[in-house]
């Protein structure tokens, strides 16, 4: 007998305990989605989740949720600006452009590792995230990239750390 998902989501009690170990962005396939939000006033700016694990072929659809801002979602890649590379140097890097309210863009990520990405006009913010795809223990991913003094000191506060998102899966941040 097959389950669907949604018989198993209703089954309750603990099988649903038990699955909610399973990291939904995990899943193969599924297309995970990150938030860019922000307070009414601009006066705090976020992506949620701000760290995400998934497997080598998911997709990261971050669509703009913050009616008052535009955002962006650019890889920490010296092709973007001259920044510092921290991606993996054989995956390719990307810039969204700036997204109106409710405008999205996508990314299919296929080489292991660890990517930081940040919003252009809020990295000062501290508006960044992670994502790590695949299994940085097995990789030996413990340390990213240093930086060239390029990254602001708020923005390097804000990152989960590695071994957080693999402690927790998703991290989020309001």
């Amino acid at each position: 007998m097959t389950l669907t998902r949604r018989e198993i989501l209703g089954a309750g009690g603990g099988l649903a305990a038990a699955l909610s170990l399973t990291p939904l962005a995990v899943w193969g396939g599924e297309m995970v989605e990150i938030k860019m939000q922000g307070r009414d006033d601009g006066s705090h700016v976020w992506f949620d989740p701000i760290g995400i694990l998934i497997k080598p072929g998911q997709t990261i659809r971050w669509v703009n949720l913050n009616p008052g801002n535009s955002h962006t979602t650019t890889a920490y890649n010296p092709a973007n600006f001259e920044r510092s590379l921290r991606m993996p140097k054989s995956a390719k890097s990307w810039d969204s452009d700036y997204l109106l309210p409710n405008e999205s863009f996508s990314v299919t990520f296929t080489e292991q590792g660890v990517y930081d990405y940040f919003c252009i006009p809020h990295e000062h913010a501290g508006m960044v995230g992670r994502i790590i795809v695949g299994e940085p223990e097995t990789h030996g991913w413990t340390e990213l990239a240093g930086t060239n003094g390029d990254v602001p000191e708020e923005a390097l506060k804000a990152f989960p750390t590695v071994e957080d998102i693999m402690a927790k899966t998703i991290v989020r941040r309001a």
